[in-house]
């Protein structure tokens, strides 16, 4: 059955109006009499099988012409969450009937995805993972049946004619003038279109419905047309491809799928799905009971496009470095990034699951993640843009080479996970914003004269700083107050209002720190030109000194750098000797609105 990572065994929302669905079907016993032969096939197939042992079966069903993104994981989690509640299977299927935009790079992609997901396919010892492209037979089998019960006809005018005769919302159609050819010189045409006889876009396969229908979609839909490609699965063995409006019900009924779920912009289609399986039923080659189609609310993130024709566009163009760049919304990209499969689980919950649409704000997945890592992150001391802090007085109170060792928590409310050590010295890094020579009011840093306490080590007065020829700060000077340690008996002795985060430049972990933010600044991309709808500061590279607790970080470990938010080692440049770390996010909203 479809099973989850041990962490991942939440229940949909309440509210997720689907649920409602199944269980009216289970209380029914909508499904209870399907036959289930181990695999897909067709009415007989499914004969010979055992009562299926799944209550209900969902499926996710990408096609395999790019990288899945957040929308994606909407579906996944619904479709797989709503089978493992309900005693069910989730098969993912490839449904590649498009030669011309399928890659096996995608397929490997996915798969990987959707496990790293924390879901797997298998059941009872059989994996579900299936391709469209494998019942392509079956597909053509039922293409000649619905042509010899005159439901289906070849059509040899031009797509411009198509189009033009098709009608719209005010005019009905108008019948093609192949429209009523006999079933057999329609049969011996699409043995030509099989054959390899005629050229691309020379003729289709149509349904015969209405073409006065109400519903454009009624109107004679394509179900094959003429694509000499080669196809990633199939190899040169067809040169003709089903429509995936017409391969999608065919699958779905060969899978003995019950809960066919799909986001809104199907909704229209659901009349063709149902009135195609019903034909194929009423012909002897679908098993019954049929499954039925329903639709949600796709998941609109502001600050994100998820067109894959757009996040192509953004890859070829050179906007990022690719599909993993940490600033995409792909899956890659958002593993990348250092999301967590469990802060995506928690925002697709949150966000509900629903018929209305809307946008929902980028900051929400934010706080999924922060919710997620807050437990989990490790604490290190960062500083990302630093200047020296030179402690004058080191010598007298500490003395000369002398180092101090101090440590903090490793996680402040879990003790139990011990604690991280770490030394200081005669000079620190510190933040360049923690130093100003003539502050504002209410400034408590670091400003002559003033006092502040190096966090998990001692109390300093700032004496003074140093600047070049431009007034850039290049050093700051401050005097250790002795017995100031933090605990350590006095250390509260003299009272501050400022502490600020350091790490010592004797051992500090220098590191390249990949500061990313939302790569577009519009909420609601690609309604112009992407290039003008881009941040310019979705990313910036800078120099970082780490608390030396970060030295052999493995790829893909999460930390809470204080005060900066949260970071991960890049799972791709990360190396011992050469440390990258990328912002995931920070501790609070900061997007200005």
């Amino acid at each position: 059955m479809a099973a989850p990572h041990d962490d991942n065994t939440s229940k949909p929302s309440a509210s997720n109006f689907l649920r409602s669905v199944i269980e009216r079907d289970l209380e029914a016993g909508t499904y209870a009499s399907r036959r289930f032969a181990g695999t897909p096939g067709d009415a007989a197939h499914q004969a010979a099988g055992q009562p299926d042992p799944a209550k209900i079966r969902t499926r996710f069903p990408p096609e395999p012409n790019g990288y899945l993104h957040i929308g994606h994981a909407k579906s996944i989690w619904l479709n797989f969450s709503l089978a493992q509640e309900y005693g069910g299977v989730c098969h993912l299927r490839f449904d590649d009937t498009n030669p011309e935009k399928e890659e096996q790079e995608y397929v490997d992609g996915i798969a990987e995805a959707v496990h790293w997901l924390g879901w797997r396919w298998d059941a009872g010892g059989v994996e579900h993972r299936y391709y469209a492209s494998n019942y392509f037979e079956f597909m053509y089998r039922a293409a000649e049946a619905l042509i010899g019960a005159g439901l289906a006809y070849v059509d040899e005018q031009t797509p411009e004619q198509m189009r033009a005769n098709r009608g719209d919302f005010s005019k009905p159609g108008t019948d093609s003038p192949f429209r009523h050819r006999s079933a057999e010189e329609n049969l011996a045409r699409f043995r030509e279109m099989r054959d390899g006889k005629h050229p691309d876009g020379a003729m289709v396969l149509r349904a015969k419905i209405d073409m006065a229908s109400p519903n454009i979609n009624l109107r004679d839909p394509a179900l094959y047309r003429i694509k000499h490609a080669e196809h990633h699965n199939t190899g040169s063995t067809w040169c003709i491809y089903p429509m995936y409006t017409y391969a999608h019900p065919i699958e779905d009924a060969l899978e003995n799928i019950t809960h066919s779920i799909c986001t809104l912009e199907f909704e229209d289609q659901r009349p063709f799905y149902d009135w195609l399986l019903e034909r194929l039923a009423g012909l002897g080659l679908l098993a019954q009971p049929l499954p039925k189609q329903y639709e949600f609310a796709r998941l609109n993130l502001t600050y994100v496009v998820t067109s894959k024709r757009k996040l192509r566009q953004l890859v070829e163009d050179g906007h990022v470095t690719g599909w993993d760049d940490p600033r995409m919304p792909t899956l890659v990209g958002l593993r990348r990034r250092g999301y967590t499969p469990e802060a995506l689980k928690l925002f697709c919950e949150r966000s509900g699951v629903s018929k209305a649409g809307g946008w929902i704000d980028y900051s929400n997945l934010d706080i999924a993640l922060r919710d997620d890592l807050d437990p989990k992150a490790a604490r290190a001391m960062a500083v990302l843009d630093p200047v020296k802090l030179v402690l004058t007085n080191w010598d007298e109170v500490i003395g000369s080479g002398q180092t101090v060792a101090c440590d903090a928590p490793v996680h402040p409310a879990q003790p139990e996970r011990g604690r991280r050590t770490f030394t200081l010295g005669p000079s620190v890094w510190i933040e360049r914003e923690d130093f100003m020579a003539t502050p504002p009011k209410g400034y408590h840093r670091l400003t002559p004269g003033a006092v502040v306490r190096l966090k998990y080590g001692y109390v300093v007065r700032c004496t003074g700083h140093t600047a070049d020829a431009d007034g850039n700060v290049t050093e700051v000077q401050a005097e250790l107050i002795p017995d100031t340690k933090s605990g350590t008996p006095g250390a509260d002795s003299v009272k501050t209002k400022g502490v600020i985060s350091w790490v010592g430049t004797h051992d500090a972990l220098q590191a390249e720190v990949r500061l990313y933010d939302r790569l577009f600044a519009v909420p609601q991309p690609g309604e112009g030109t992407l290039a003008d709808e881009l941040n310019p500061n979705s990313k910036r590279v800078v120099t970082a000194y780490l608390e030396p607790s970060l030295r052999g970080a493995s790829p893909d470990a999460r930390f809470q750098f204080e005060r900066h938010g949260y970071f991960v080692a890049d799972r791709v440049d990360h190396r011992d000797d050469a440390p990258v770390f990328n912002k995931i996010t920070g501790l609070k909203e900061a997007w200005a609105k």
